[in-house]
């Protein structure tokens, strides 16, 4: 048996990063964490959405200033999403700000919002195509060392035309590329890269994991998981339905990918090319219950309260999965991928 007392020997790992808009901040308290760790490498970041911005934004602070540049590049990100947001009309209503809930359930604006994307086109109700995310993106992240980061990056969207999954590497991410990663279509326009128009890349692989095992030379893959895969059964509100039907989408594609390679690790052929990594392939997951309490709307609140306390969630699971699997990174996979596809 491993000494649980020894310091860890150096290991290369992989990311994938789940998107879910302001529940990011999640994963970046997870990230925040994992980085302080020495003995833990970065080979490759698969992300999507959220989880696109947030790999984007790691990858460019690693390359100015390894992992402590990485953590202040993180820090700055989210800060400006939130001074971003401060005037933005998606507030939580004053009966959600005295209950202490972080939901924008009951805030006018987002409801009617949230009605009219039902009946009208974001090119009838943004004509203009604004994303403040745009000037955001540009500030933060230096997309020429992203090109030539050690850092192998995998961004996902997903084609309006063919409904198929796009993977972007380092040299092909620009800002529209994290921004078509990003793009819900009830709410911003499509994104148009080399001619083809893109939505969010969490309907096609929510993140995308092959990439992870073909391309890179890590056999331990660290799944970042936002969206909660089980939730109680007694939902009978609208807007719980709807929550639960959002999560359930996003996970959809990730869940399949995750039975395929259950599947091929089963019988791959050691020893032989990429067989070889199917079967060495080990996959290891932080996520936390406390994000049960979320719904979908608060995946739109920036308050910078908000943001933190979701850091401060992801600091704690990432913290809990060192200290309860650390040492079995580089040895043997922590998802019991047998469990989590019994119930799906």
């Amino acid at each position: 048996m491993p000494d649980p007392t020894a310091a860890p020997q150096s290991r290369l790992i992989d990311l994938a990063l789940q998107g879910g808009g302001a529940h990011g901040a999640f994963t970046w308290g997870v990230l925040d964490r994992l980085l302080e760790e020495p003995w833990l490498r970065i080979d490759g970041i698969s992300g999507t959405s959220a989880g696109a911005m947030n790999a984007a934004v790691l990858a460019s602070g690693y390359a100015h200033g390894g992992a402590p540049g990485a953590r202040r590049a993180l820090t700055r990100f989210w800060s400006k999403v939130s001074d971003g947001a401060m005037f933005s009309p998606f507030r939580r209503s004053p009966l959600d700000i005295a209950l202490g809930r972080w939901t924008l359930d009951y805030s006018p604006l987002y409801v009617g919002m949230d009605l009219m994307a039902r009946l009208c086109s974001p090119y009838d109700l943004n004509p203009g195509g604004f994303n403040p995310l745009t000037d955001i993106l540009n500030e933060c992240v230096d997309f020429d060392h992203l090109a030539a980061s050690p850092i192998r990056l995998f961004i996902t969207a997903t084609s309006v035309r063919t409904g198929q999954a796009r993977v972007f590497r380092n040299a092909e991410i620009t800002p529209d590329v994290l921004l078509a990663s990003a793009c819900l279509p009830t709410m911003f326009h499509a994104v148009e890269i080399d001619g083809e128009a893109y939505w969010d890349g969490g309907y096609s692989g929510n993140p995308t994991l092959t990439p992870l095992v073909r391309d890179c030379d890590s056999d331990d893959t660290i799944l970042i998981q936002v969206n909660p895969v089980e939730r109680a059964t007694d939902l009978y509100a609208a807007r719980d339905i709807a929550s639960r039907l959002n999560e359930i989408s996003f996970n959809a594609v990730l869940l399949q990918e995750i039975r395929m390679m259950a599947l091929l690790r089963q019988v791959a052929d050691p020893g032989h090319g990429e067989g070889e990594k199917w079967a060495k392939m080990r996959i290891h997951r932080i996520a936390s219950a406390d994000m049960l309490q979320f719904g979908h709307s608060s995946k739109l609140n920036a308050e910078w309260a908000f943001l933190w306390k979701l850091k401060k969630i992801g600091r704690k699971a990432a913290d809990d999965f060192l200290k309860d699997h650390g040492q079995a990174i580089g040895r043997e996979s922590t998802l019991d991928i047998d469990a989590l596809l019994a119930h799906v």
